[in-house]
């Protein structure tokens, strides 16, 4: 028992303005699960309890996580997860079911698509390491691959849902077409939020803008001039060898 308690990550400890966003979107999503069950929407209950604990990620990452990267993921991301499922839920949810604004899907999905793109642009600096960096177009490439990539699974959740449940996540299954044009719609919303993302990443990764940019650009110089030196080394060797 005593070793496992040790092997539990002590987590860091946050600003406080940081710790007030989560309590207050916590509490904003725990207010509109109660209120929806009281007024006979349990669906909204059952969404706000796993919105609740989707806000818990990277206090999971930072106690369960061990030595692996994931623990190294910067807290501001979580930020950013907890204000868009807040409004997601809270704003998003409460507008599609009581009202027929459907607009509020425009700026959700634009966001969607940014937040994944970046979380996956500094999970692929994680991943990498200080001692294998990689070019900053590859990194953009791949983020906006896995923001894409959960994008699409989004739709299919969405689709699984309206066929196996009776919902209507794609606003409607008759005609089919209505449904098609808004899975379609809400991928090209979420992909602009991907292609913004990698923009804005890469840019600033490499010193373009942003706090310190000099700095960084001086330090993006250095990197990719000892990469081609190592690179460089290395085919020396080869041909010594052959």
């Amino acid at each position: 028992m005593n070793n496992r308690k040790s092997r539990l990550r002590k987590i860091p400890l946050l600003p406080r303005s940081t710790q007030y966003i989560w309590w207050a979107c916590r509490l904003a999503l725990f207010i509109w699960g109660v209120w929806g069950m009281l007024h006979g929407y349990t669906s909204e209950f059952i969404q706000a309890t796993f919105a609740i604990i989707f806000t818990h990620l990277w206090d999971m990452f930072q106690l369960f996580g061990g030595k692996s990267f994931i623990r190294k993921m910067p807290y501001y991301l979580q930020t950013m997860l907890n204000v868009f499922i807040c409004l997601a839920c809270v704003v998003g949810t409460t507008l599609n079911t009581r009202t027929n604004f459907e607009g509020i899907d425009i700026p959700e999905h634009i966001f969607a698509g940014y937040l994944a793109t970046t979380g996956a642009f500094v999970l692929s600096d994680i991943m990498q390491g200080e001692k294998h960096p990689i070019k900053v177009s590859v990194q953009a490439l791949f983020a906006m691959g896995c923001g894409v990539m959960l994008l699409v699974g989004w739709e299919y959740y969405e689709f699984t849902m309206d066929r196996l449940y009776g919902f209507v996540m794609q606003h409607g299954q008759k005609p089919y077409s209505h449904g098609l044009t808004d899975t379609m719609v809400d991928l090209m919303l979420g992909s602009g939020g991907c292609l913004a993302a990698m923009f804005i990443e890469a840019f600033r990764k490499v010193g373009f803008f942003g706090e310190g940019k000099e700095e960084r650009r001086a330090a993006y110089k250095r990197e990719r001039e000892e990469v081609k030196k190592a690179k460089a080394l290395e085919r020396l060797k080869e041909q010594e060898e052959e």
